[in-house]
């Protein structure tokens, strides 16, 4: 299963509201909101599933704005 499709099953295994899409330049942007334990489960499995994948991180932590009540996949 791809990146993002993962990404996708693990947030809604985990109450995890946002959204994933890649990038024209190779890389995958992720939004995502949920409590700090559920976002930090959420980055913890998918860092194990792409560990071979992922060459670099750049992780923004904000205030949650509630504006999403579920996480899919852009294009």
């Amino acid at each position: 299963m791809g990146f993002r499709f993962t990404a996708e099953t693990l947030a809604n295994e985990l109450g995890v509201f946002g959204w994933v899409k890649n990038l024209s330049d190779g890389r995958v942007e992720v939004v995502a909101e949920a409590e700090e334990s559920a976002l930090e489960e959420f980055l913890g499995r998918i860092s194990k599933y792409f560990s071979s994948s992922i060459q670099d991180r750049d992780l923004k932590w904000f205030e949650a704005g509630n504006e999403f009540q579920e996480f899919g996949i852009r294009f």
